[in-house]
C-alpha cells in the first residue's frame, strides 16, 4: 500500500470509528432517572416492548475531544486521542521498536481496531495487537485497597459493558479479525501478571479507575521496550488514574516528560 492510500485508509477508518461520517442526532433508549415513578414507568413500557428515547444533537466538539458517550461509534476516545495513538505506532514502526502493542479497557474495541488497521497498512505480521478488558463492565471498587476508587461507581454503568462477542463482531465488520489479535478475558488482576506477552512497544491505559491503572502498570511496564510509548486515556479527567500514575512514576523513578493530548489523554515515551 502506498503512502497515499494508506493515509486515506487510516483517516477513513479513524472517522468511522468515531462515527463521525454522518453527525446525525442520536437517540438514547437508556434513561437514567432515580425517580421511582420513573422507574415503573419504564418497566411498564419495557414490558409491552416500547422504549423512551432521548434525542441529542451531534456535538462536533466534543466528538473530536472525545468528551461524549457516542451510541453508535466503536470508541469514545475522539479524533485527537485517534491521531496520537498512529503517531505512536508509526513512531513504533518506523524506528522498529519491538513488542507487541495493548490496551487495557477496550470498551467496543474501536482503539484496537484501529492499532491492527495500522499494522495492515503498513504490511506488518509479526506483532500482535492484545485487547485486554474483562467484557463485563469495570469491577467493584475496592475502596479498603485502593480508597480512590470510592469516588465513582463504574461497576455500575451498564455503558461501559460489552461482550467479547461484540467486540469481536466490531472487528469483523472491518476485516480485522485475524490471528494477529488476541484477547485477554477477565479483571486485570488476573490476567495480566499471566498474560504471555514477552515485549511490548505500546501499553495504552483505558482503566478509568485507580486499581485498574496501578495493576496495569505495575504488570506491563517492565516489559516495554525502550523506545515504546506509554498512553493514559483518563489522566486528565479522573483524578484517581491521575494519582496511579504519578504513584507508579514516583515508586519507580521514572523522569520521562508526560506529554498531553487533549483535555483527557497523556502519553510519555520510555528512554531507560
Amino acid at each position: 500500500m502506498n503512502n497515499n492510500c494508506r493515509n486515506l485508509y487510516l483517516d477513513l477508518m479513524k472517522r468511522i470509528l468515531i462515527d463521525l461520517i454522518y453527525q446525525e442526532p442520536e437517540a438514547r433508549n437508556e434513561i437514567l432517572s432515580s425517580r421511582p415513578l420513573v422507574k415503573l414507568i419504564i418497566r411498564i413500557l419495557q414490558a409491552v416492548n416500547l422504549h423512551i428515547s432521548v434525542t441529542k444533537p451531534f456535538n462536533l466538539k466534543k466528538r473530536l475531544e472525545g468528551l461524549d458517550w457516542p451510541i453508535r461509534a466503536h470508541t469514545m476516545i475522539g479524533l485527537k486521542r485517534l491521531d496520537n495513538l498512529q503517531f505512536c505506532v508509526e513512531q513504533i514502526i518506523k524506528k522498529d521498536i519491538p513488542g507487541d502493542l495493548i490496551e487495557t479497557g477496550a470498551w467496543r474495541g474501536g482503539t484496537c481496531i484501529l492499532m491492527r488497521a495500522i499494522l495492515k497498512a503498513y504490511n506488518i505480521k509479526n506483532r500482535i495487537v492484545w485487547v485486554a478488558d474483562s467484557f463485563q463492565g469495570l469491577p467493584k471498587a475496592n475502596i479498603n485497597k485502593y480508597p480512590l476508587d470510592r469516588k465513582i461507581p463504574f461497576d455500575r454503568v451498564d455503558y461501559l459493558k460489552v461482550s467479547l462477542s461484540e467486540v469481536k463482531k466490531n472487528f469483523k465488520s472491518y476485516n480485522l479479525l485475524d490471528k494477529q489479535v488476541h484477547f485477554l478475558k477477565g479483571w486485570f488482576k488476573n490476567t495480566l501478571p499471566k498474560a504471555p506477552i514477552t515485549k511490548l512497544a505500546l501499553i495504552r491505559i483505558d482503566g478509568d479507575m485507580y486499581e485498574s491503572t496501578i495493576t496495569s502498570l505495575e504488570n506491563l511496564y517492565y516489559k516495554l521496550s525502550i523506545g515504546g510509548y506509554v498512553v493514559i486515556d483518563d489522566f486528565g479527567v479522573i483524578p484517581a488514574c491521575r494519582q496511579a500514575v504519578l504513584d507508579y512514576r514516583k515508586k519507580n523513578n521514572i523522569k520521562e516528560k508526560i506529554i498531553k493530548i487533549d483535555s483527557c489523554g497523556v502519553y510519555w515515551q520510555r528512554k531507560y
